[in-house]
């Protein structure tokens, strides 16, 4: 990250941060997605400030137009990123070689870790949320990333199923909101729920608890 407030002001400043951007407009674009993305989580899409994203990325702040057009056109960005990152990270895990009972084991718990290693992803979601789902609407990036985690369950739950391991009839795309609902609930209640019940839910243990228990109930659910 670029420390701009070291940068005295001059006449000449923007036009070296727009020089250096477009001598390097990827790495730019990267920043700027950062950072957005770390404003949007802490303020939401009405509170982010286009300044102060430009500030912590560095960049120029009319790249943030050049680049994403607007303060919205830029929160559509943030999510698309954010799912290339998760389905990105997914597809390092080489689950179609697997055994269909471990791999899908494996993808439950990579949802569960995703959420705690990634507090920002909840918030995105839930800003996304009270805005109707516009952007992922409007967004076919959004939708056309989520597709192979789709295909990639269907065909989970084909093999486990020829080989007995699964039942039949499970619908892929109800299994993956199972997924993902059970570990978004955990997280973004998390502060509710350890009030509630008068437990740390953050704790080490508790963490590893839960994670094992996530995985053991869609495994539950899919058996024959």
């Amino acid at each position: 990250m670029t420390a701009t407030t070291d940068i005295k002001p001059t006449a000449s400043a923007p036009g070296k941060a727009a020089e250096r951007a477009t001598r390097d407009p990827e790495r730019t674009r990267a920043s700027i997605l950062s950072a957005a993305t770390q404003e949007f989580a802490a303020k939401g899409l009405e509170g982010a400030r286009t300044d102060d994203i430009a500030r912590r990325s560095g960049a120029n702040k009319r790249m943030i137009y050049h680049y994403f057009g607007s303060k919205d056109g830029l929160f559509q960005a943030v999510l698309e990123n954010t799912y290339a990152r998760i389905r990105g990270s997914e597809a390092d895990l080489q689950l179609t070689s697997r055994d269909p009972v471990v791999a899908m084991g494996q993808l439950v718990a990579f949802s569960f870790d995703w959420f705690l290693r990634h507090p920002e992803f909840v918030k995105l979601l839930n800003e996304e949320n009270l805005h109707g789902a516009a952007h992922v609407r409007s967004s076919n990036v959004a939708r056309s990333l989520n597709m192979p985690l789709v295909e990639l369950i269907s065909e989970l739950l084909e093999r486990g199923a020829a080989s007995g391991q699964f039942r039949t009839g499970v619908d892929p795309v109800q299994l993956y909101i199972s997924i993902a609902g059970i570990s978004y609930f955990y997280f973004s209640n998390r502060h509710t729920l350890s009030a509630i019940f008068n437990r740390q839910l953050e704790a080490p243990g508790a963490l590893r608890q839960r994670r094992q228990h996530v995985v053991d109930l869609i495994l539950g659910y899919l058996r024959p």
